[in-house]
Order: structure tokens, then sequence, then C-alpha cells
């Protein structure tokens, strides 16, 4: 799986986006749609073609990456809920997988996205590309529909699945097996009940089937093959390892390079089965643990401030891969930052800094225009507003455009490690440095002070904040009187010089070798980039955690043959320890990235 942390992604609740047709607002069932977008549970309008009409300003914000929620044909009716009629404008209840949902197309006959290569859709993804820009879609393995009212225009039962227009199962008539019938979770804490049991009500599937698990997998293949560049997953949690290990291999035999990040409610550094889902899965995973720190240091004010924000980077090397934690701030199941307390300038310094970690940062849409709601707190679905502006010139806009900017030149900020600088509860810190490249981050909360920073990593010189127009000198690593004024953000990077591009690239990624002080990991092998089995001439891995160490090579006398090569760790003043196996083989090709990934034996 390729990382996509040299890109923002932007997430969109595509009905609450932007309305680009209204010819498809009413959708098969009138009902369902709320032209005064008054009924928060009802369609207002958003479509692709809304999308579509954005994408420069979407571009222009520096996201190289858009998420969507689920655009798959949903359910018709309304559910019940507290006596209300919700409709599916959210994405979750669908129907079926390999047809686009009526509220979302230009024209009738795009539902059957996969009957045209001139769908609304083909001309979003088109036009995506063409930019130099990715898609995500939201996928759900987990669950299909919930019961639908009778009287607001939907069939009284629940879970009916559909292939092209063509009726399957359901949950009332389950000749194939497709479903779970063990009632809705009662107990978190019970595994089995959390993977089997019925979310809110929801039909949860029984992915023992393989019936059921040929269907998804062979849908969402089909999607690929339509130009999708990643995958969100809804609702991991509720399904078990072994399904997603099965789906994560079979996607990515079908795209190598397809990156695919799965939402565990929650999760993060310190709940424990998450992180073994991180590890094992295949995939990665939102950081919801950043995102609390996050919460509570800018929009609550907590009193331990930054210091619950750096214990979550001290905990990375849980993860054999913190690259592939994808951070935000805020998302549609959770209020908007601005709703749990924070101010525009606390967003732009959320913002700031998830721009500058570890992982891939998600900006939820309207945020970089301060959007929210704060009806019953900004729960949902009072955190999926109407997109109400587009200016280019906010500080967050300003701030998102910067940053990402800095994020694809700035190998460090994508790959390197995390070095903190400073801490105390109103002043943070930090460097993120790979290869001689270097990005430092600094961040005030509190009043107006000065700080004193040590050990930068940035070679002597005078340095301009990438935020504002402010100077700042380094010399012999440091940097004295530093000013920060209320609530601001303070970034330098430097790159080092960018050496030759090779047609083949290869990243060696090292796990599982407690480190200390003094010691350097290699590699080596039996081709002319790898030193020829000569560990004066190995290739030095680059130490980004406890965990991990990490190199990117050119391949280019060896591009197109078979390479041996071994891990080895030399110990200053205590020799030198190989990996203790025969070498690893690997054919290479041509060219491209070929990510190789391992496990100190």
């Amino acid at each position: 799986m390729r990382p996509f942390n040299d890109s923002v992604i932007y997430f969109a609740v595509v009905d609450r986006f932007r309305n680009g047709n209204e010819a498809n607002d009413d959708g098969y069932n009138p009902a369902s749609h709320d032209a005064s977008r008054s009924d928060w549970s009802k369609y207002w309008g958003g479509d692709l073609d809304g999308v579509l009409e954005k994408l420069d300003y979407i571009k222009e914000l520096g996201c190289s990456s858009v998420w969507l929620t689920p655009l798959f044909d949903q359910i018709d009716g309304l559910v019940d809920v507290e006596g209300r009629g919700m409709a599916a404008y959210h994405g979750y209840w669908a129907k079926d997988f390999k047809r686009l949902d009526e509220h979302l197309v230009g024209k009738p006959e795009d539902v059957r996205v996969f009957a045209s290569d001139d769908t609304v859709f083909d001309r979003l993804v088109k036009s995506m590309h063409g930019k130099g820009m990715r898609m995500v879609l939201d996928i759900v393995c987990n669950h299909s529909s919930p019961a639908q009212r009778p009287d607001m225009g939907g069939c009284p039962g629940k879970g009916e699945i559909y292939d092209d227009g063509k009726l399957l199962t359901s949950y009332e008539d389950d000749r194939l097996g497709w479903y779970h019938r063990d009632g809705g979770v009662r107990d978190w804490s019970n595994a089995a009940q959390v993977e089997n049991g019925e979310l809110c009500g929801l039909a949860d599937f029984n992915e023992s089937r393989i019936g059921y698990r040929t269907y998804i997998k062979d849908s969402m293949r089909l999607w690929l093959d339509k130009g999708v560049d990643a995958f969100r997953v809804d609702t991991v949690k509720h399904m078990p390892l072994w399904f997603w290990q099965e789906f994560v291999s079979d996607m990515l035999f079908h795209r190598p390079d397809l990156f695919i990040f799965g939402e565990w409610f929650q999760g993060g550094c310190y709940d424990y089965p998450s992180v073994q889902f991180a590890n094992r899965s295949g995939m990665g995973m939102l950081d919801f643990a950043l995102q609390r720190g996050l919460e509570e240091c800018l929009a609550r004010g907590a009193g331990a401030g930054f210091a619950l924000v750096n214990d979550v980077f001290a905990k990375d090397q849980c993860f054999d891969d913190c690259r592939h934690l994808v951070t935000f701030l805020d998302n549609h199941d959770m209020p908007r930052f601005m709703s749990s307390g924070a101010s525009p300038a606390r967003v732009d310094m959320g913002l700031a800094l998830i721009l500058t970690c570890r992982g891939t940062p998600c900006v939820y849409y309207g945020t970089e225009q301060y959007l929210h709601n704060d009806t019953n707190g900004g729960t949902d679905p009072y955190n999926r507003p109407m997109m109400a502006s587009w200016d280019t010139s906010t500080p967050a806009f300003l701030t998102v455009k910067k940053l990402a900017a800095v994020r694809r030149e700035n190998r460090a900020v994508q790959s390197g490690s995390h070095r903190q600088k400073y801490l105390s509860p109103d002043v943070y810190a930090y460097t993120r440095v790979y290869r001689g490249s270097c990005c430092l981050a600094v961040f005030n909360r509190g009043a107006d002070t000065a700080v004193n920073l040590e050990t930068i990593e940035l070679p002597d010189g005078i340095y301009k904040d990438v935020l504002s127009d402010r100077a700042a000198t380094v010399k012999d690593g440091r940097i004295n009187g530093l000013r920060l004024g209320r609530d601001t953000s303070f970034v330098l990077s430097y790159c080092a010089p960018v050496r030759e591009k090779a047609a083949l690239e290869i990243s060696f990624m090292l796990n599982g070798f407690a480190t200390a002080f003094g010691q350097r990991v290699k590699v080596t092998g039996n081709c002319p980039e790898l030193g020829n089995w000569d560990l004066e001439k190995a290739f030095l891995l680059e130490y980004i955690n406890a965990n991990m160490w990490l190199g990117h090579l050119p391949l280019r006398e060896s591009a197109g043959k078979t390479i041996a090569y071994k891990f080895v760790v030399e110990r200053d003043n205590d020799g030198v320890l190989y990996e203790d196996r025969p070498a690893h083989f690997r054919r290479m090709p041509e060219e491209g990235l070929v990510e190789l990934h391992h496990r100190w034996s």
C-alpha cells in the first residue's frame, strides 16, 4: 500500500457541499428532500456536479485528494428516528453497490455507472486526474440499511440488496444467508457482539458467506477500474480482522498502489485493539487519539495543554507505520472544532499542526471557512451544514494552502521523525527530520511569550516563517528569543537538495528492532545500489521512531532485475549484528515505487 502522506485530503459530505443540478433534488421520493434546508434529516441537494464545479477551489486550497461520502444507490424511503423521518442523504444506507444514487447524477441513466464511460462520475474522475488530484471513495462493507417507514415511501423491511438493479436478498427474506441475526450490540466490550451485532438497527452483513464477500469485493474492484484512487472504509471495528485482511489483499492485488484507511471509531494509540487492527489489517486508520488531544488542548482549553498532544506522538512506535494514520480536527460523526469551543485562531493552529505532523492530514469541508452550527452542541446532524462560502482569503484557507505546499515539497514533513524541542502547557515546538530536510513547527496557545530553541536540525541561516513575513535566525542549531503572539503558529521549512530522480524508487521500511543510541540500520545486498554486500557501501536507513527505520533509494542499474538483501545493525565499538535469516529476494519492476516492509528477524 502506497502512503498518501504527500497529500492533503478534503472530505465533503456530498449532499451538503454544493447543488450543481437542481433537477435531481427529489430523487425517487420527493418526501426525502427539503428545499428549505430546515429539516436536517433530509436531502438538501448537493451532488457530483456540485463537486465538479468546485474542484478548482479545492485545488487552490492545496488539497490534492478528495474524500466523498458513499455514492452508492441508497434506500428511497425514510427511516423512523425518534419520530422523525430520516433520509439516506449521508450515503451509509446502500441498497445497490453497483449503482450511483439518483440524487447525485446529472441524468437518470447515469445511475448505471458501469454501463457507460460518460456519467457524471466519469467526468468528475477525469477532471480530478487532469488536475493532478486523487479520488477517495467512502465505502461500507459492514451493513446495508435499516427498516423504513412504510408511510414514507419505503418498503417495510430492511436490508434489500441489489446487483445493478437485480434483487439479490433482504434481511426479511434472506435465502442467501447474507445477514447476521444477533440483534443489537448490548455489551460493547464483547468483540463478538461488536462484530456480529447490529449497529443502530442497520442490517449487519454475514461476512462468513462467500457469496456476500464475492459481491462486495467485485463491486469495489469495479469502482477501482473506474478510477478511484483510495478507499476510506466505514465501521471497520464491526467486522473481524480476517475479513479485512482478505479484503485488503484482494484490493491490493487488483491495485497495488491503492491507499486504504479505516474508521475505527475512537481508535488510536490508547486503544490496543485498534492499534492491532492498524498493524495487521493492511490498511491505515483515522487517528482519533490525536483528534481528542487537539480538541482538549485547543478547543476545550485543558490545563495539561500540549502535553496531551505530545503524548500521542510519543506513542507513534506502537504503529508499524505511523505515516498511514489519517489526522483530522473534526468530521461528520462529531461536533465541529468550533462547536467544541475553538476560536477561529485555534482552528488555524489545529490545521497548522495536522499539516506539519506525521500521517496524512484531512480537512473537513467548510473548516477553511469556519463553518459550524452549534444547535444541540453541534452534534450529528448539525455538524453537517450546507457549505455557505467559498472565500479564498480566510486565515484558515491560507494556512492550509501554504502548509499543503510545504507538505508536497518537504520529505521531512511527509516521512520524517518527530522530535520534540519545547513543551509546556501553552507552547509546543517540534521538528520533522529526514535525509537532511527539516521542518520546525512552533505553537503558542497562551499569552505573548518568547522562547529559546536548541538542537534545531536546520542549517545555519535566516529563514522566513511560512505563515507570515517574520524571519528567524538559526545559528549553531539555536533560535534565541523567538517571540510568539497569543494563538499563533510559526513554521520554518528547509528542503535538502533533491537528488536526480530515477524511473524506479525503492522504499525500505524495518519494524521490530529495539534501537539504541549509537546504532545504525543499513540494507546490504547483491546489487550496486546496496553495496554488493560491502557494508561500507550499504544503504543507511533513517531513524523514524523506536519501531521504524525508513529509507528511499533510487534504483538505476538494478531496475528490472532480481535483488537479494538483508538488514544489518552497526553498533559503535560493538561490531555488526546481522538479520538472522537468509537474504530476502525481490524482482524489481522497470519503473515506479516499490515499498518493501519487513520486521527484524
